[in-house]
This record gives structure tokens, C-alpha cells and sequence, in this order.
């Protein structure tokens, strides 16, 4: 038996119409949620750290979490494919209220590091379930206004999850970052309840084959990534040594979880996965070089430099927004090659901060143009990817997109990380070095943008 979802008479026609209300409310919520702890760990994580006398553990907080998530996307998609989205969500929350307990509560180190790892794991099963539940639950014309949503979510949390998370750690104790969301996490899982109740059809009755194989594949590439990212986090040969392992890792193990043709850009869902592999490289890799450039080239304040940063969140929000409520484009090419276009040229641009001679402004507005275009391209191919999946499928497409987007991040902050620390120190030619490629990235994906279609059945 094979999946199947009852599709109403009368398909809503909004976003908060009855039917949908509190799937859309829940749903952003889980999304704010998950962006926020995310944001504020990072801000919490060296008090931890010295609470808990854990500093040499303090990478693998980070790299477990992340790597238990690949193997959740990888599961879930799975799951969703077999039972429908609904006991990925519940498990997904379940195992994210309990990892967010566990860590909150830890009285050391390694408590608080098995905490993460199965505080990501519920992140990775959730977030893949949410997908299935846009494809089941929402009719084709809101889908990208639930996408613009899900990225509107994480705008909030990016602007003020820092300081939030700040002002926890200093006011309440860093426990407390973790402890207070399920309070928020549970009721935003109810309110999405009644509505996968009802996406429950007939459903397989056995997993889909090859599943054990991929959840195999799943723990290697997820090891290789927290080895990945470990390794990014050392100096010298023990670095490139922990990175060439890893990378080799991945590429034994990610075309397995990944579509046929991933690699030589294949018509279709191939490419519209790798394009949002190649987005999230490009944007990441600039995003993390704009702070450091910044404050060692221009002399900005900490403050000063994550505003810039803040500005590509907003435009980000903003192209989003614009996408959402746009007609239907020409063609599937359009909006990923707008949002191509807008990251390549916006990621170069941030190399105008590098010219002593010129203002900063125009770097600030590059940064702009290549949040916009995040905005265009991400919500686009997450629709593409739901409208070339089978019904059967969408759980195993929807986790290989966003294993492709994390994998692609993950591997250009290692690198990242090895370009900063080439030198005594990081220069104008190691940050020109990461702006170029960053560039390059989004360029190809440019070139790459017109076949995100299906080559037509003859």
C-alpha cells in the first residue's frame, strides 16, 4: 500500500481560513522555535561551557547536535513516506522537548552534549515533517506564502534571539534558554494536531526498500559532518587532516541519500536541490566572513557589524514576502534565477568594504541584495520540490533537500574556517578568497537555474 491524502471539495483559499488557522499558526511556531533555539545556543554555549567545566567538549555540543539531525531528516523522510507526517511530528517534538530537558538539567558536560544530540534529532524529524504536511495540507497556490512564512519565523529569531538568549543567561541562568521552550513547543504541536489527524490515509505497510541502507548512509554523513566540523574548528595539519576525512566521507556517503544525478546536475529535482545546496553555501560563506571583516578592516563594534547582518535577515524577509504574492512566474527557472542573480551579485559586492577608499554603504546594500535573493530562491525550490515529488515521495525529497542545504554549509564553514587560519592572521586576501568563492557558488547556480525542470516526456 502506498500513502494516500484526501484532497478537499473546496480548497482554502488563504493562509488563515478556517481549515487552516491553526495548522499555519502551529506550524510557524514550531518553525520560530527550532530558529531560535538554534540562534541562542550559540549565545549561551560559552557560559555553559564554563559552568559546567566542558570546554573541551564544547565543539562536539554543536557537532552533535547537528549530526544526529542528518540522520533524522534522513528518518523522517522515510517515516513520512511510509505513515504520513504525523508520528515524525510527534516524535520529532517529543525528542526535542526531551533533548531541550536533558540539556537544561545537565550537571555536566557530556550530559548536556547527549542532550544536544537528541535535541537535534527531534529538530532534523520535525523539520522534514513539516514539509510533507505544506505538501499534503496546503493546495498548490499557498505554498509559497507558507514557505515566505516558515522564513518570516526565522527573521524574529535571528533579530532578537541573540540578545534574548543574552539576557536569559545574565538575568535567569543559562539553563533557562533551554528549559523555557517546550512551554511553547507543546501547545504549537497541539494546535497542528487536528490537522494531520486528518492528512492520516492508507498508509505502507512496511518501509519503503532500502530504507535500512539509507538510515546507514545517513549515520555516516552524519558522522563525517560532526568530524567536519570539528575539524574546521582546529589549526594546521590536524585540520586539514580532520577535514579531508571528513570530506571524504561525505561525498562516499551523500550520494546515496541524495536524487540520481545530484552531482552532474540532472534535469529536474536534482538540480533544484542542488541549487539550494549552492545558495546555502554561497550565503553562509559570505555571512560568516561580513563580522570578522567588518570589525578588523573598518573598525565596527560587535554591535555594529551583526546590524549588517541583521539587514540581510530583513531583505531575506522581504524577498520572501515578494515571492509569496507574485502570480505565477513564466517559468520555474524565473525566481531561481532571480534569487541566483541577486546572491551572486550581492555576495561580490560585500568585497566593496575591502576598498579603503569607498564607504561601507554599498557593501551594507550588497549584503541587502543577497538576503533578497535568499528570499526569492529557498521558499521557490521548496514549492518545486513538493510539485515534482510523488505523493510517496515527499518525505524522501523534502529530507534530501535539506540535507543538501546543511551538508552544504556545514562543508563551506570548515573550509571557511581553514582559509581564515591559512595566515598569522586573516587578511584582505583570505576574506576576497571566501567573497570569490561565495560568488562562484552562487554564479553556477546561476548558469544551473534553467534546468530545474523535467526534460519533457517525449
Amino acid at each position: 500500500m502506498t500513502s494516500t491524502t484526501a484532497v478537499p471539495a473546496d480548497p482554502p483559499v488563504d493562509l488563515w481560513s478556517p481549515r487552516l488557522r491553526a495548522m499555519t499558526v502551529g506550524s510557524v511556531a514550531l518553525v520560530s522555535l527550532l530558529a531560535f533555539e538554534a540562534l541562542a545556543v550559540g549565545t549561551a554555549m560559552p557560559t555553559v561551557a564554563r559552568s559546567l567545566d566542558g570546554l573541551g567538549l564544547y565543539a562536539l555540543a554543536f557537532g552533535g547536535s547537528f549530526a544526529s539531525g542528518v540522520v533524522a531528516m534522513v528518518a523522517s523522510g522515510i517515516w513520512c513516506d511510509a505513515r504520513g507526517p504525523r508520528p515524525a511530528m510527534w516524535h520529532g517534538v517529543a525528542w526535542f522537548v526531551a533533548g531541550l530537558v536533558v540539556a537544561g538539567a545537565a550537571t555536566t558536560m557530556e550530559v548536556l552534549v547527549v542532550g544536544r544530540v537528541v535535541q537535534g534529532f527531534g529538530s532534523g524529524l520535525v523539520s522534514v515533517a513539516l514539509y510533507v504536511v505544506v505538501g499534503q495540507a496546503y493546495p498548490e497556490q499557498l505554498r509559497r506564502r507558507i514557505f515566505a512564512a516558515f522564513a518570516a519565523a526565522w527573521v524574529v529569531p535571528s533579530l532578537v534571539g541573540p540578545a534574548l538568549a543574552g539576557l536569559i543567561v545574565e538575568h535567569l541562568g543559562w539553563r533557562w534558554v533551554f528549559l523555557a521552550v517546550p512551554a511553547v513547543a507543546i501547545p504549537a504541536a497541539l494546535l497542528v494536531q487536528p490537522g494531520l489527524r486528518a492528512l492520516t490515509g492508507t498508509v505502507a505497510t512496511r518501509p519503503p526498500a532500502g530504507a535500512l541502507a539509507r538510515i546507514g548512509w545517513a549515520c555516516g554523513a552524519g558522522a563525517s559532518a560532526a568530524l567536519l566540523h570539528y575539524g574546521g574548528q582546529q589549526r594546521g595539519a590536524l585540520a586539514a587532516g580532520l577535514i579531508t576525512a571528513a570530506l571524504a566521507g561525505l561525498l562516499a556517503c551523500a550520494p546515496h541519500l541524495l536524487p540520481a544525478g545530484f552531482l552532474r546536475a540532472a534535469r529536474g529535482l536534482p538540480t533544484v536541490i542542488g541549487l539550494r545546496a549552492l545558495a546555502s553555501a554561497a550565503f553562509v560563506a559570505a555571512e560568516v566572513v561580513i563580522p570578522l571583516m567588518l570589525s578588523r578592516e573598518r573598525g565596527f563594534s560587535p554591535t555594529g557589524a551583526g546590524l549588517v547582518l541583521t539587514v540581510g535577515a530583513l531583505s531575506w524577509s522581504v524577498g520572501s514576502w515578494i515571492q509569496g504574492r507574485i502570480g505565477s512566474p513564466r517559468s520555474a527557472a524565473t525566481l531561481p534565477r532571480a534569487g541566483l542573480a541577486c546572491i551572486t551579485i550581492g555576495t561580490a559586492g560585500v568585497a566593496s568594504a575591502l576598498l579603503p577608499g569607498l564607504p561601507v554603504l554599498p557593501a551594507v546594500f550588497s549584503w541587502a541584495v543577497a538576503g533578497l535573493g535568499m528570499g526569492l530562491l529557498y521558499p521557490s525550490l521548496s514549492v518545486l520540490t513538493l510539485a515534482q515529488s510523488a505523493p510517496a515521495e515527499q518525505g524522501r525529497n523534502s529530507s534530501a533537500l535539506q540535507l543538501g542545504d546543511s551538508l552544504a554549509a556545514a562543508t563551506v564553514l570548515a573550509l571557511t574556517g581553514a582559509v581564515l587560519a591559512a595566515g598569522s592572521s586573516p587578511g584582505p586576501a583570505s576574506y576576497a578568497t571566501t567573497l570569490a568563492v561565495a560568488a562562484g557558488c552562487g554564479l553556477l547556480g546561476l548558469v544551473l537555474a534553467g534546468r530545474v525542470s523535467p526534460r519533457p516526456a517525449t
